[in-house]
């Protein structure tokens, strides 16, 4: 048996196909390289550097290596980009990966797991959130990851489909062999630790009215590393006979944009050059996961990685 990793060349794809190869998987990576990296990519996994919507190619990696299962990463992140241009997220986020789960199907590959994201929530009336929050996105980005959702859902009751998504919240920090690289960077952590490198002028904290104690807004933040992992137990609980779940990753505990700041100064002794701007349209006061699901449905738990302090050190590493 192989799994297929779509976007394992990205930055979550690329650390959970390291643990996947660790745990003596046997990987298929298939992504065209638009926002990842080939040197992200595990060299004991195959590489195909192709359209996930090809699918005649899918369908001879099915035959050709004995694909059972896939994980799914590939696709567009920008929440502003999506906003200005939907179409293309549409396109990336959800004709593409039709077109992979049609042909996955027809080879008989009914077990898949999809990396959602909290975004699928929006503004949240309850904190922290559980998967039975009403879903309302505030942007593309968010609806195609919910549209998509959606469609696992009815191929699941027509077809046996059996997924489980993923909706996670802030990824961030490094591994030994990985980093986080996006261009253009938009996550606020990397951004902070380049404005510590002097290779940003300055961070704009964007918002000081939140109901918040510091009155900037306050998100969940999970180390890659446990990310990769739940996505690997989610494999192994489709395998199992698991049925379709939609599960949250995140720690249950959020922190503050100026909190980030503030552990950033401390993790690299440098001053960070930070103002104040105007809030951002549907920005969230709060974002916090309550991962209780994922907890006792996959067993599994954030580890000491997920402390903002490491996630920082983690990431630091890489960017100083």
């Amino acid at each position: 048996m192989s799994v297929l990793v779509t976007g394992g060349a990205g930055y979550i794809g690329s650390v959970t196909v390291d643990v996947l190869v660790e745990t003596g998987e046997d990987v298929v990576v298939l992504d065209d390289l638009s926002t990842g990296y080939a040197d992200s990519v595990n060299e004991a996994a195959r590489f195909v550097r192709r359209d996930i919507g090809d699918s005649d190619l899918v369908t001879r990696l099915v035959d050709e290596y004995g694909i059972d299962a896939c994980i799914h990463f590939a696709g567009k992140i920008a929440v502003g980009e999506s906003v200005g241009n939907p179409a293309a997220y549409f396109e990336s986020n959800v004709a593409r990966p039709l077109r992979l789960l049609d042909a996955l199907l027809g080879s008989d590959v009914a077990h898949f797991v999809f990396s959602s994201s909290a975004a699928v929530y929006g503004d949240p009336s309850t904190v922290p959130i559980p998967e039975g929050h009403p879903t309302n996105p505030t942007n593309p980005y968010g609806r195609t990851k919910l549209m998509f959702e959606g469609i696992l859902s009815d191929y699941d009751v027509a077809y046996g489909v059996r997924k489980v998504s993923l909706r996670y919240f802030n990824a961030a920090g490094g591994t030994a062999l990985r980093q986080e690289r996006h261009d253009p960077e938009t996550h606020l952590i990397p951004l902070v630790l380049d404005a510590a490198a002097g290779r940003r002028p300055v961070i704009v904290v964007f918002g000081d009215d939140y109901d918040t104690p510091d009155r900037s807004a306050i998100r969940d933040y999970v180390h890659v590393a446990d990310l990769a992992n739940a996505h690997v137990l989610a494999l192994r609980y489709i395998r199992g006979g698991g049925t379709t779940r939609r599960l949250n990753l995140g720690t249950g505990s959020g922190h503050s944009v100026l909190e980030v700041i503030d552990t950033v100064h401390q993790v690299t002794g440098r001053s960070v050059p930070s103002e104040r701007g105007d809030r951002r349209s549907g920005d969230p006061t709060r974002l916090v996961a309550d991962p209780r699901e994922a907890n006792e449905v996959l067993g599994w738990v954030t580890t000491s990685d997920s402390d903002l302090a490491f996630i920082t050190e983690s990431a630091w590493k890489h960017r100083s």
